[in-house]
């Protein structure tokens, strides 16, 4: 018999309303954001409420997903649901972690808190943008990033998806570069060069931040972005370096069907996690928490 394995979304899945279903349905679920609302008054506000253009500000949108994604895996556990294994895109990786157990929920939330902050602020230093590239194989991406200075392949999502983080100036013609190579080039709805050199002073001042909390080793295997192997260095060092570092998707979720994940459920609002995965392996089974909770419950 196959692995159940939980996979925490990153930013971009974030959407007004998010969370508030379950929140109404699910103490569990109530428990948490009345928890990060504690530390972070209006946290819950945000989520259920909050405009577009406020949760996409990364300050923001980092501890409300991070709120969000607690909850639905709150509620899962709450009904015996157990993964063998976890791993968590960007900064779906705190909030994995803190499921993980790696450090309690509580500073996990006040670290992605200070991550989201340090980000943005790198962020508005810089006019800088993301775009996924898609049809073509990461290692094309690499070639034509290669062409232009300051732009870099930062997400190996799946096959035929690979995002690139850069100066937004140099967009327009490494679009028209892709197209040419015949594949095409979505602008996300992020704001800043995430996971590239641009973030490196974001990282280091994050460590700082990691090295004054109270870390442990996880209960449950954790899949980190930077090694896409389970944890075994420092957590406080790979949580810091995978922000200005590429996210290895791909290669993370071929390991956990290598150790016997068969099953993944996505913890956040989203599904665009679930689509990765059916992309890396149609063999597997992926769902969102909301579809497999509903299993659970046989409805």
């Amino acid at each position: 018999m196959g692995k159940l394995a939980f996979v925490f979304s990153g930013q971009g899945d974030q959407y007004p309303g998010m969370g508030r279903e379950a929140a109404e349905k699910y103490s569990a679920a109530a428990g948490v954001y009345e928890m990060c609302d504690r530390l972070r008054p209006g946290t819950s506000a945000q989520c259920f409420g909050g405009r577009e253009e406020e949760l996409r500000e990364t300050k923001n949108t980092q501890p409300c997903l991070f709120a969000t994604e607690l909850a639905l895996a709150a509620v899962l556990e709450e009904r015996g649901v157990h993964p063998a294994m976890a791993a968590g895109f960007s900064l779906g990786e705190v909030a994995a972690a803190a499921f993980c157990g790696v450090m309690d929920w509580e500073t996990g939330f006040s670290l992605v808190c200070r991550r989201g902050e340090l980000m943005q602020r790198e962020a508005e230093r810089f006019e800088t943008a993301m775009a996924a590239v898609l049809k073509l194989p990461a290692q094309e991406v690499e070639r034509l990033c290669g062409q232009f200075s300051q732009l870099y392949p930062v997400n190996y999502n799946c096959p035929g998806q690979t995002t690139v983080s850069g100066l937004a100036e140099r967009m327009p013609d490494f679009f028209a570069a892709v197209k040419a190579a015949g594949g095409k080039a979505v602008p996300l709805a992020v704001k800043g060069a995430f996971h590239s050199p641009f973030m490196k002073e974001a990282a280091k001042d994050f460590a700082a931040v990691l090295a004054k909390a109270e870390l442990r080793p996880g209960s449950i295997p954790l899949y980190g972005n930077l090694t896409a192997r389970p944890y075994q260095e420092e957590p406080a060092e790979l949580l810091a370096r995978q922000i200005c570092s590429p996210v290895r998707w791909e290669e993370s979720i071929r390991n956990m069907i290598a150790e016997g994940a068969d099953t993944f459920v996505e913890i956040g609002p989203g599904r665009s996690l679930t689509g990765m995965i059916r992309r890396i392996d149609s063999g597997v089974t992926a769902k969102t928490a909301m579809e497999y909770l509903a299993e659970v419950e046989g409805c």
